[in-house]
């Protein structure tokens, strides 16, 4: 990865001619450009029923296909100027950034094994989880996923009905989880870059994340207990040997996993002059030395890790790959997506803006809440919560008082409804994917937002009537 950026940043050097700010102009773009974006979307829904083994081999070179599909006449019809901005922007400013975090947290939280045998019944299920949403705001989502998904997956490798556990473990540890902090998913820290105070989504939206957090455990309680004691659950051998005691191999990863917090908080809090303009885009001191360390943090996980630790684990690079070669074609075919919103209600996407201010000019928290959940569902939660943070004034200090409640549901919506779908929030689809890996029969695309708009959807409405009126 860094042999990768630092090729690149060379090769930009030698070529003025990118340096173009990354400006689209989206009022000005036909919704045809939204295809491709609509079609990586609607191959990762369709293409795993209707050619799973294409899919399984070919998932890779889909996303490329269909990031090419707009890259090339992107380039042709506003110059290749332009369209190498926006690649340049897309990769330095979310793409790199984010695959880095991503990968240290999933090989940190891969090299800490829990040993002994838990035996998943409702309470202890209901249990995890409810760890694993207090962990998410400290540790991000991801990390909070990948630390609890394999021990969980475990305990109920004994169980005929498992797939609900795991569904259950998006909708909370996954999403709801990391509302509470910006370290727990990536809108709340953009915001904090922005100028949100650290504790503020704390103060203002944990009522919200707390009825929602209580009603998800509360159903999903209830519904274990009926698969545990009604369907004849148990299989007639646990694969999983029982040992004596509890307790963690590769134990120094929680500290790499401090490391990891302490890198994100410094690229927050550190304020420096230093910036670096490649092909438009600004990349700051503080992202470049946090990318180095948490580069560095990963590469020292691996090294320290025992190789017994991953074994037992089954830590395999799988699930990574796929997120990070899906979210290179969802990142580059979100671009011109992106700027259709920003162009407002002069935009394609007018409408959608137009719905969220009420007659008066003044916003409406309710419809915030929705137009931001609606669209993180599908979009990347990240950009589409700063499109409606600036649709709201882009104001922090007006933002986090006068309009709190506006941004009270612009939070909530961006972090809540990404576990609407799998590609809503990246830990989602990396979770499905070592679920899968370890034999769980997971729910199709389709299937699994059947899960979502009967369980999360009547909660978010209540949500709605309750705190954004």
């Amino acid at each position: 990865m860094l042999r990768f950026r630092g090729l690149l940043l060379a090769a930009l050097c030698i070529l003025p001619e990118l340096s173009l700010a990354a400006d689209i102009d989206g009022s000005a773009l036909p919704l045809w450009w939204g295809i491709p974006f609509a079609g990586i979307l609607l191959s990762i829904a369709v293409m795993p029923l209707v050619a799973p083994i294409f899919w399984h081999h070919h998932f890779g070179k889909v996303a490329a296909g269909w990031a090419l599909l707009f890259l090339v006449p992107f380039a042709v019809a506003f110059g290749p100027g332009l369209a190498g901005a926006s690649l340049v922007h897309a990769l330095l400013a979310e793409y790199i950034p984010f695959v880095i975090l991503l990968t240290a947290l999933f090989t940190v939280a891969g090299g800490i094994y829990i040993k002994g045998n838990l035996h998943g019944s409702p309470g202890l299920n209901t249990g995890l989880l409810a760890i694993g949403a207090v962990l998410a705001s400290f540790m991000g989502t991801t990390g909070a996923s990948m630390l609890l998904i394999r021990p969980l997956i475990r305990a109920n490798d004994n169980r005929k009905h498992k797939a609900h556990v795991v569904v259950f473990f998006i909708f909370i540890v996954s999403n709801a989880g990391g509302s509470l902090t910006p370290l727990g998913d990536p809108p709340l820290f953009l915001g904090f870059l922005k100028g949100v105070d650290f504790f503020w989504t704390l103060s203002h939206i944990f009522p919200e994340t707390l009825f929602l957090l209580g009603a998800l455990l509360g159903i999903f309680y209830a519904m274990d207990w009926w698969y545990y004691h009604k369907r004849e659950e148990m299989l007639p051998r646990d694969p999983t040997p029982d040992t004596p005691g509890i307790g963690f191999e590769g134990k120094h990863n929680f500290g790499l996993l401090g490391v990891v917090v302490a890198l994100v908080l410094m690229s927050g809090f550190w304020k420096s002059s230093v910036v670096f303009n490649i092909a438009g885009t600004e990349v700051g001191l503080p992202g470049i030395v946090r990318d180095l360390g948490l580069v560095a943090v990963t590469l020292l996980s691996l090294w320290l890790t025992p190789k017994a630790v991953h074994e037992s684990n089954q830590f395999g690079w799988g699930p990574m790959q796929e997120v990070a070669k899906l979210f290179a074609g969802i990142f580059l075919t979100i671009i011109p997506v992106i700027a259709m919103l920003k162009a407002g209600v002069n935009g394609p996407f007018g409408a959608i803006v137009s719905a969220v201010t009420r007659p008066d000019g003044s916003p409406d928290p309710a419809m915030y809440f929705w137009a931001t959940g609606a669209l993180s569902s599908f979009l990347d939660n990240a950009p589409t919560y700063l499109v409606f943070f600036n649709t709201a004034g882009g104001d922090p200090a007006v933002l986090m008082t006068t309009l709190a409640p506006t941004l009270a549901a612009i939070s909530a919506g961006a972090v809540f409804m990404g576990a609407n779908t799998y590609i809503g929030n990246a830990p989602n689809l990396m979770v499905k994917a070592i679920a899968e890996d370890r034999g769980v029969n997971m729910p199709s695309f389709f299937g699994y937002m059947l899960w979502s708009g009967a369980i999360l959807v009547p909660l978010f409405v209540l949500i709605t009537f309750i705190w954004f009126r």
